[in-house]
């Protein structure tokens, strides 16, 4: 039987929910469900020149990032997107270190997710033991394109645009290989219809740039309400547990990002609990992170 393997947002953002819920997982492993488990968890320093996904989220020390992530054998990913990079952007001091920081831990697998081929061509020079994933942020919307992103070398992962997560017709007649590859973007809120996603990535990669521009208004319905998640549920792209199990993994499919790197870390515990926590003990997580008889919501 395939496993589903998750990708989780938050490397850095949301170190501290992953120090409770980690250790959590591990002893109490009868709380979630055995069709998953947690690959990977991804995420940048809030200041990384190199990033393009969210600006100015993420301060957690790398040095305790590495020591949990080996401490639970999750491979890090990090998210060095920034679609904008040119040539002397390769030489930022911050970002060289914190690869040189993940790269002398051999105990782990460091992933890369990436958009720029210069950064590509520069890391596997520099950091030959990294693997890479092809980012989402180069909205490959047109299945041909994808495709043919799936046939480079170069990358372990590749995660289509959310707007072809139900092109079955054509992804079911992917290899084996070319399946494994795949890694789907299960929880979009984007309208499925908008048409300035890449407008919107490339924002961010200018400011992460510390360019002085705008910020990208979205004009899509809803997009004034930020991210939902009985929304994003909706949404025609959507791709649920019941998905997960009947459909995606009969197929061959094993691979699932979770966004969520710019919410709040209790939307993101909601995710944890829909993707990974059978529902009779979603309660008992709850209590576990944050729920106690003092709380109070106002």
């Amino acid at each position: 039987m395939n496993i589903a393997r998750y990708h989780l947002p938050g490397l850095f953002e949301f170190y501290d929910l992953y120090k409770k819920f980690l250790p959590l997982y591990r002893t109490h492993r009868e709380y979630f469900y055995e069709w998953c488990s947690i690959e990977s968890i991804y995420g940048a320093p809030g200041d990384c020149i190199w990033g393009g996904g969210r600006v100015g989220f993420g301060d957690a020390d790398p040095v305790e990032v590495i020591s949990l992530l080996k401490e639970y054998d999750i491979s890090p990913r990090l998210t060095f997107s920034n679609s904008l990079l040119i040539e002397e952007n390769l030489q930022d001091k911050k970002c060289n270190h914190i690869c040189s920081l993940f790269s002398a831990c051999r105990k782990l697998r460091t992933g890369i997710i990436i958009h720029s081929d210069l950064l590509l061509n520069y890391l596997r020079k520099r950091f030959p033991d990294f693997y890479y994933i092809s980012s989402t942020t180069k909205v490959l919307t047109d299945f041909h394109q994808f495709h043919e992103e799936l046939k480079r070398d170069e990358f372990e992962y590749v995660v289509p645009d959310f707007r072809l997560n139900k092109d079955f017709a054509d992804l079911e007649k992917l290899s084996r290989e070319e399946k494994n590859k795949v890694e789907f973007l299960c929880n979009e809120c984007c309208f499925v219809g908008c048409t300035e996603r890449k407008a919107c990535y490339e924002n961010v990669s200018r400011k992460s740039l510390g360019q002085i521009c705008p910020d990208h208004v979205c004009r899509s319905p809803g997009a004034d309400r930020g991210y939902v998640f009985s929304k994003a549920m909706k949404n025609p792209s959507f791709i649920g547990i019941e998905e997960i199990q009947k459909l995606y993994l009969q197929a061959g499919f094993t691979n699932f990002k979770i966004e969520g790197r710019s919410l709040g870390s209790a939307i993101v515990l909601e995710f944890l609990l829909y993707y990974l926590t059978k529902p009779e003990y979603q309660l008992n997580v709850r209590e576990a992170i944050y729920l106690d008889s003092s709380l109070d919501l106002f």
